[in-house]
């Protein structure tokens, strides 16, 4: 195989396939991409058997020195630092018979040892399934919105992915992790068939790195999930678990509501939840008519703060408990000015919401309370 390219966007091409090469692998052959001459140009390909992206790239083959479908398996690490380490400038690529890879520039020639691509793993093919069409900024969108939310808790399998529910034009996208639920409602979305699956949160990750604008197809076959993206595809597992009932958690009667300033609740959040107690993260949320007092204490360290944020509050007074950090990434995630809380008691789920939402999206998040001392 011979050809040549520019070293950044090899390089470039080789970052978009490199979440999916494992650092330590039992098979050393998944610690190289593999490099595969096509029509449409060179095919980069990494896999740990579990995550699979595939990224082209347009180069000028030498058709005198590369046979047909030509493979070879690069060892990713040494030939992705050796490109970083170079500016940007033509780089001549060969790989001979006993798949001796060579770079060569004006400045030097690099060598290195790779492997028979024949011997590299074959990624799944998804044939027939169903085929969902969708933007790449939708799908980006549900990825950035839902990630935080993930479990990482692995006697959980289900919900250590992103579940995903197609029903005609509509998607829903759902993360928790039994603290946290956020659920994203997304309309413009285009499938034949009704489809629910788990995708794992870093195949979703990865796929977040790579999208690019314009269209995206989603191909659900066989277990596994394709995102096409023109010049790359990632595939991947999915989660072959029953996702819980997120529905059945989250409150419908709520009489107690507060619409307050998302970036004032969440500065008041930040600093008081620094004199929280670094083993529950606890703060109180002190709710009465115009205002919301937000406090913590650590015993420990014999430390207290609170502060009063104004705001507007329907219902009986109430206290209730929130972790600081989870309830700090919930605001993070909130995009509008005003955020809405719905609460119904201090022990049952809060309800936040974007005062305004996105066009084309709706956006639930759920947040767990914590157990104060003077409940009832």
């Amino acid at each position: 195989m011979k050809f040549t390219a520019s070293s950044a966007e090899l390089l470039k091409a080789l970052t978009a396939v490199a979440g999916a090469v494992p650092t330590k692998s039992t098979l050393p052959i998944l610690e190289c991409v593999l490099f595969e001459s096509t029509k449409g140009g060179l095919r980069l390909s990494a896999t740990d058997l579990e995550i699979s992206i595939v990224q082209t790239l347009k180069v000028k083959f030498d058709s005198a020195g590369t046979a047909r479908d030509a493979r070879v398996a690069v060892p990713a690490r040494r030939l992705m630092d050796t490109l970083r380490a170079l500016p940007d400038l033509p780089i001549a690529f060969t790989a001979d018979e006993e798949f001796n890879v060579e770079l060569k520039t004006d400045q030097g020639v690099y060598k290195m040892v790779g492997q028979d691509g024949a011997d590299y793993p074959s990624l799944p093919e998804l044939k027939g399934g169903t085929k969902i069409e969708m933007g790449a900024t939708v799908l980006r969108r549900a990825i950035q919105k839902t990630s935080f939310a993930v479990s990482k808790d692995a006697l959980r399998p289900a919900m250590m992915g992103i579940f995903f529910q197609v029903h005609g034009s509509r998607a829903r996208a759902v993360a928790t992790d039994g603290h946290r639920l956020v659920k994203l409602t997304l309309n413009d979305i285009a499938s034949k068939e009704n489809v629910d699956f788990i995708v794992p949160e870093k195949a979703m990750s990865l796929a977040g790195k790579v999208v690019s604008e314009g269209p995206c197809s989603v191909t659900v076959s066989e277990g596994y999930v394709g995102f096409d993206f023109g010049h790359s595809i990632v595939l991947a597992r999915q989660i072959a678990e029953t996702y819980p009932n997120y529905e059945a958690v989250i409150p419908i009667e709520n009489d107690r509501k507060l619409t307050i300033n998302r970036a004032a609740m969440l500065a008041a959040t930040r600093r008081v939840g620094l004199y929280s107690s670094t083993m529950t993260h606890q703060i109180r949320l002190s709710l009465d008519e115009g205002r919301v007092e937000i406090s913590a204490e650590d015993i420990e360290r014999s430390s207290e703060a609170h502060e009063t944020v104004l705001a507007e509050y329907e219902g009986e007074p109430m206290e209730i408990g929130f972790n600081s950090v989870y309830l700090t990434e919930v605001l993070n995630n909130a995009d509008s000015d005003d955020v809405v809380f719905e609460f119904s008691s201090p022990n049952r789920a809060g309800i936040v919401t974007p005062a305004r939402q996105e066009e084309g999206e709706n956006m639930l998040m759920l947040i767990m309370p914590v157990m104060l001392n003077t409940y009832a």
